[in-house]
Order: structure tokens, then sequence, then C-alpha cells
């Protein structure tokens, strides 16, 4: 049985019921938003974040409810939206292989779908009256624009520290799993220390993820996106980051340059990633990719066995150990 199928498999029931139910989300009374979304629905990825939802609320109380079907669907909503966004901000032509919304639709189009969408998950909380849930993943919202915002300001500037790197990942990417966790937990245990443990839980796991993701620009893997494309945006990654911090001037000079004036030129970021691998960049951000997840798992130390607890485990060790 693959990984994925096994980290389901307790929750199977619930993500079919939740498939349905995020489809009826979706729904718009324009027949040119209903197409994309059905074209949206039918390419859909892993759903991680939904299964973080459901395993995390079925491990703090061995059932879910109606409101933690109502987080899976605010959270996939939003995290659906930021994908839209991501490839019009990125100019990404491909996503998980297809082509994208802004490829197929333009990136007007693409802006309004990820408007529709994000408003959607909004008001799926308001309909409910899951005022908790809502500012759960308001927070979130807010984060992930301000980390993409820092990650831009960066990049002009190449000044970026290893703090400011972790600070850029926990707010773009590692939020929306924390509040997949937080959402979970609020769900079935609303006002309880829980939703900020696993607040913490899921934004450990979001910092692994997201190193794991900065690694496969490196690597030759066909993830869905070409290699060497954080580069071509100027993003400063951790190996990135390492190799700089570990370079004579002239060498730092030269990568600095290379990632300034010629990031479009194939051959010279070719270099820049045979350097990057060259210093032990890779093997340092490996290093630093564990340890979130140890910590990650340290939590789930406190709670005692079940099928929910040895799926959450088998999804964090997945979450470094997938290829692609």
């Amino acid at each position: 049985m693959k990984i994925v199928s096994q980290i389901r498999e307790p929750i199977e029931n619930e993500m079919q019921l939740f498939e349905e139910k995020f489809l009826k989300s979706m729904s718009s009374k324009v027949a040119l938003f209903n197409r994309i979304t059905y074209y949206i629905v039918n390419r859909k990825g892993k759903q991680m974040r939904p299964m973080f939802v459901f395993l995390t609320a079925k491990l703090l109380n061995g059932e879910v409810n109606e409101r933690t079907y109502t987080g899976a669907s605010i959270i996939e909503l939003i995290h659906t939206a930021s994908l839209v966004h991501d490839d019009v901000v990125d100019d990404s032509n491909k996503r998980r292989g297809f082509f994208s919304i802004n490829a197929l639709w333009k990136n007007k189009i693409a802006v309004l779908v990820g408007d529709f969408l994000f408003s959607k998950g909004l008001l799926v909380s308001l309909e409910n009256k899951d005022y908790d849930l809502l500012h759960i993943i308001s927070n979130a919202v807010r984060d992930m624009s301000e980390g993409e915002l820092l990650q831009i300001e960066k990049a002009r500037l190449l000044d970026i520290t290893e703090e400011v790197y972790y600070d850029i990942i926990r707010q773009k990417t590692a939020t929306l799993i924390a509040a997949c966790c937080s959402m979970g937990a609020c769900s079935v245990r609303p006002d309880s220390e829980e939703v900020e443990t696993f607040r913490k839980f899921g934004e450990l796991c979001g910092m692994a993820f997201q190193i794991k993701d900065d690694l496969f620009d490196y690597g030759a893997e066909k993830i869905g996106k070409p290699t060497g494309i954080d580069i071509k945006e100027q993003k400063m990654t951790l190996p990135l980051i390492y190799a700089l911090n570990n370079s004579d001037k002239e060498r730092k000079k030269w990568l600095i340059n290379s990632i300034k004036k010629h990031n479009k030129d194939k051959k010279r970021v070719k270099e820049v990633i045979a350097y990057v691998k060259e210093k032990g960049g890779l093997d340092y951000a490996v290093v630093k990719m564990l340890e979130f997840k140890d910590e990650a798992l340290a939590i789930l130390d406190n709670y005692p066995d079940s099928e929910y607890k040895s799926a959450l485990i088998l999804m964090v060790n997945y979450v470094v150990d997938r290829k692609k």
C-alpha cells in the first residue's frame, strides 16, 4: 500500500464525505467559474492539508463533527486559492504536471478565480457561525501574504539571513499547515490548550515540508516544476544561504552576481547548483529539515497510541521522505 493510502486509511470515510462537501462549497452561478473549478478538482493533489485536519481531530476526540468538515473545506479552499495566485505571481505554466489556470485562462481570470476561492473559504466559516475557525484561517492568510512579500523584498536586496529565511517559510508555507492542525483541534476541542499545541505541531511539519521543497530545486526528480526555478526567481533558499555564508569573498561575489544578473542563464544556474552541492548546502538543509521533523514527532509522543497517531507519524515522515 502506498504511504499516502496508509495515512488516509483511518479517515477514508471522512475524506470521501469531505470531497462531496468540498465540491459543493466551490459552486458558483457563473458557468465559467464552475468549468474552472471542475478542472481544479479533477487535478487535485494528495489533499494532505484536509488529512491533517481530520487526523488531528480524531487523535484528540476519536471522531469528527460538522465543524471538522467545515475546517477542512476552509483550508482546502484557501490552499487552492493560494496555488492559483502563486502560479500567477511565479509566472508558472504548469501545476502538478498539468497546465495551470493562468496558462489556460490567462492571468486576469486566474486572479479572479483565486479571489473567488478565498471568499468562499471565508464564507463557509461565516455561514456556520464558526468564528473561531475564521480567526485561525484569517491569521494564516495574513501570514501567507506577508511571507510572500517578505520573500520578494529580500529577493531584490539579496540580504537574507538564515533567520529571515525561517521567518519567510514559517509565514508563507508553515502557517497554513499550522492552521490545518489547529483547525482540527479547535473543531473538537475549542478553547483548549491543544489548539496551540497542534498549531505548533503543524508549523514544525510545514517548516520541514518547505525545506524539502527547496531541496527539490537542486535535484532531478520530476516534481511538477523545473529545477533551478528558485534561483531563476532570485529566491534565497537554505542550501544557497549556507553556501553564501561559507564562501570566501570572491566566491560570494560570484554567487550574488549569478543570482542578480545571470539567473536566466541555464548554464550559470547549473554552475550555481553544482557549487551549492559541493559546499554542503544540501546536506546542511537536510539536517535542519530533520530537526524540525523530530520536534514535530516529539509533540506526538505526549499522546496515547492510536491508528490516528500512527497515521500522523507516517505523515510527518512522508513530508521529508517524499519524492515530489
